[in-house]
């Protein structure tokens, strides 16, 4: 029966997609500069920008180790290799322990990083002796069983029984085969922190999205390869040093065409090269003191529809605004933008962090100041010139919110109401008040629903430091040291909280947030390093027809437990699950352009072998299409 159903598939579905199951975890992290090389028989482990991966010497394989496949935390510091006990011992940053055998095997030791010492608990080297791992650390020495996978003690330097002579610190594998490693291919980004994120073009576009880190734009190619811009020669060619991009933008005609912001000027890039650099020599962007270069700051860039780019100038003497148009740059005088007044010897500058442009679904452009001077955001309307600033908040029920160190981000939901994100939380300006003088901005009452009538501020007080919407017009939230929240399309209820003890995420301080709108991928970029998690939902279609609508994994091969995907579906739309005799199997309404289907029945139970029809209908009852789906138990 299933050869049968298996060779019946094969003449039905048209392709088959590779995509990640929703629900699953990936982590995108640098492995460019090897730190310390250690030899476990026939394989090399490396430690290289904080990551570890695995050689096989024999068959030249690559196995990289992360959160995803069941290493304990990010950032490590060191790696020695215990051959009696035939593990490797692995300690990172924070004095978490792992350890790790030639299969893959990890058991973990958290003794170390969850007690309370008075005093350094980082490591600052391996000794290993027998079966035994001496961890030297700040406040003493502790010793490690590592076949037991145990601290068997701890040793301060005043104890009578301190030991005072170690086998010495080996790093000779380095030497050895460092050769050898740069020659390998582990792939990934070149570094790690990813503070400005944007998904245009099927790509993902990144960079450090601040100040002072130097990364350049890396750019994921359809979850496969790495594409690294230049940024060697760059400080040669425009004489000041390169401090990374805090912010960009893509061309919409030209993916291949960048401007980037910078804390000293902006720079334009074509097929990932460098090509030209503006600051106060070739336009109106001023520093901050009128002469000192490496202070021309870029912080907002915008393409508009028409191919315009708005930058940003904060801090500047003169101007905020400016717009560029084939070589020519014009500037825009609004004093709603020059409130930076606090340093006496440099008085009414535009306020210290104009960023995070936004251009809405209206054609309205929106930005931030993130900075505790004046935090505030605004709304420019492009046809005529005019700015409104919004720096006074008070919600619906008349209190004022206390927005202390800047408004970090603004984004437009699917209803096109805005959303800001901020140190006191998210809150909303809605459509309908935009043009309101004074308008009361929302903050979402979320009932306790506990007998009482009483209701809290969505995420209040909670540091937003990153939003984006989904295909299902749910809300994804980034915060500093909060992880990810993920609420649902009405606002009303908490379908996710991610955070680094209950989840594969990276880090707690979470920088930015693209999705995928196709494949539903949501990825965060954090001061660790860059991970996803596949959602389940994506951006719906106009119509839904046989060349969109397809369904995935197919065919549900045996002992598969998990999801089955029907994506390409139009907002809203109505499924329904049917037998080959048409008896109804399950059904249920799209979470954008997504369906989510569990393999069983409207009474839970698993189906049987065969193939099964997906009807679709949109949400006023047009027929859509159908796709099948085959079931091999």
């Amino acid at each position: 029966m299933k050869k049968i159903v298996v060779a019946l598939l094969l003449s039905i579905i048209n392709c088959q997609l590779s995509i990640a199951q929703i629900g699953t975890w990936r982590n995108y992290l640098s492995y460019t500069e090897p730190t310390e090389i250690q030899e476990a028989g026939n394989y090399l482990f490396v430690l290289a920008s904080g990551g570890l991966y695995q050689y096989n010497q024999k068959d030249q394989s690559i196995y990289t180790y992360d959160k995803v496949n069941g290493m304990s935390d990010v950032d490590i510091s060191h790696i020695r290799w215990c051959q009696q006990a035939k593990r490797l011992v692995v300690v990172y940053t924070n004095s978490n322990i792992d350890l790790v055998d030639t299969k893959g095997n990890i058991t973990n030791i958290s003794d170390l990083y969850s007690k309370t010492i008075t005093g350094d608990k980082s490591v600052s080297s391996i000794r290993i002796d027998g079966q035994y791992a001496y961890l030297i650390c700040g406040f003493g020495i502790v010793k490690v069983n590592v076949q037991r996978a145990e601290i068997t003690d701890t040793y301060m330097p005043n104890n009578p029984d301190y030991p005072t002579e170690l086998p010495a610190e080996d790093n000779s594998d380095y030497d050895k085969y460092i050769d050898v490693v740069k020659t390998l291919k582990p792939g990934g980004p070149q570094h790690n922190y990813f503070g400005y994120t944007l998904f245009s073009h099927n790509k993902l576009y990144t960079a450090n999205g601040d100040y002072n880190h130097g990364v350049p734009i890396q750019v994921l190619d359809n979850n496969k390869e790495w594409n690294i811009y230049q940024y060697e020669g760059i400080s040669d060619a425009t004489g000041v040093s390169f401090p990374g991009s805090f912010c960009f933008d893509v061309d919409p005609t030209n993916e291949n065409h960048i401007f980037a912001g910078a804390r000293n000027g902006l720079y334009e890039y074509r097929n990932g090269k460098f090509v030209k650099y503006y600051a106060n020599h070739n336009s109106p962007i001023e520093s901050f003191n009128g002469t000192d270069k490496e202070y021309q700051i870029i912080a907002g860039v915008k393409f508009d529809q028409e191919g315009n780019v708005w930058i940003l100038n904060s801090s500047a003497p003169t101007t905020a605004l400016v717009k560029y148009t084939n070589e020519t740059f014009k500037k825009f005088d609004h004093q709603e933008l020059m409130k930076l007044n606090t340093r006496t010897d440099l008085p009414n500058r535009s306020n210290a962090e104009l960023s995070k442009i936004i251009i809405d679904s209206q054609g309205i452009m929106w930005f931030v100041n993130n900075n505790w001077v004046t935090p505030a955001f605004y709304q420019y309307n492009i046809q005529n010139d005019d700015i409104t600033a919004y720096e006074n908040f008070v919600n619906q029920d008349g209190t004022h919110l206390n927005i202390k160190s800047g408004v970090k981000c603004v984004v437009e939901d699917l209803n096109h109401d805005l959303w800001i994100g901020s140190d006191a939380g998210p809150f909303v300006l809605e459509r309908d008040d935009i043009l309101e003088d004074n308008p009361s901005f929302t903050q979402i009452k979320v009932p306790r629903n506990d007998g009482t009538n009483y209701a809290d501020y969505l995420l209040a007080n909670i540091n937003i430091t990153s939003m984006a919407i989904d295909g299902a017009n749910r809300k994804w939230f980034g915060t500093l040291n909060n992880g990810v929240y993920l609420i649902s399309a009405d606002n009303m209820v908490q379908i996710q909280h991610f955070t680094t003890d209950n989840s594969p995420l990276l880090s707690n301080t979470v920088k930015s947030i693209a999705i995928n709108p196709t494949s539903g991928e949501v990825f965060f970029g954090t001061d660790m390093g860059l991970c996803s998690f596949m959602s389940d939902a994506t951006e719906p279609n106009e119509e839904m027809i046989k060349d969109n609508v397809w369904a995935y994994p197919n065919p549900v091969e045996p002992g598969y437990t998990g999801p089955i995907t029907i994506t390409g579906l139009t907002l809203d739309a109505d499924i329904k699950i049917l037998a080959a005799n048409g008896a109804l199997i399950a059904q249920g309404r799209s979470n954008g352009g997504t369906y989510t289907w569990d393999g069983c029945d409207q009474k839970g139970r698993r189906v049987a072998s065969g193939v099964y029809m997906v009807a679709t209908a949109t949400n006023d009852g047009n027929k859509g299409t159908v796709c099948k789906i085959a079931i091999v138990r």
